[in-house]
């Protein structure tokens, strides 16, 4: 119970990785808030997880989102920003088009991926980011499936710390552990 009295957002958590990721940290003792489009507002998923439905595309339900959170648990500790899109409608005309070359791909694949994904994280993490530096501490991890599995974040890392970059507490990038937060 290593995250007691911590409190944990999961973008995008109604099913998959980010279930899981939020599963992880109710049992590891934080207070978890879940967001998506698909699941019942305000139930209670266990006695440390609230469900909070959130299309993240829409700047004003997200913002409602973050400020509930706020408002019943007083910040945020941890951010995991899951949520992501445009793997809808795979199947075009009878065809599935994910496996496609991306100058094949239909151009409304990009952008629901960058609304409901790359803008989302970033929308999200603005909202989280003014209470984690008035305490001094927070975590933001964005996920990403293909990252994570073509070892992208080890390269990025790698790359931050070669040209010198620090992380917001001035230290050289490093994988960082729940002890972080």
């Amino acid at each position: 119970m290593r995250l007691v009295d911590k409190v944990a957002v999961v973008t995008g958590a109604t099913r998959g990785v980010g279930r899981g990721i939020a599963r992880a940290l109710a049992e590891d003792g934080a207070r978890v808030f879940i967001t998506g489009r698909s699941v019942t507002d305000g139930e209670q998923l266990d006695e440390r997880t609230t469900a909070i439905r959130c299309d993240h595309r829409n700047d004003n339900e997200a913002e409602a989102a973050s400020a509930r959170i706020i408002r019943e648990a007083s910040g945020v500790a941890i951010l995991v920003n899951n949520v992501w899109g445009g793997y809808e409608n795979m199947i075009e005309r009878g065809e599935f088009t994910w496996s496609k070359p991306f100058w094949e791909q239909p151009p409304w694949r990009w952008d629901a991926m960058f609304d409901a994904g790359v803008r989302a994280h970033y929308r999200s993490s603005q909202l989280a980011a003014p209470a984690m530096i008035a305490r001094g501490h927070g975590l933001i991890v964005n996920v990403s499936f293909w990252a994570a599995r073509t070892g992208s974040v080890l390269v990025a890392a790698a790359l931050a710390k070669d040209y010198g970059f620090a992380d917001v507490d001035g230290k050289t990038p490093r994988p960082l552990t729940i002890a972080d937060v």
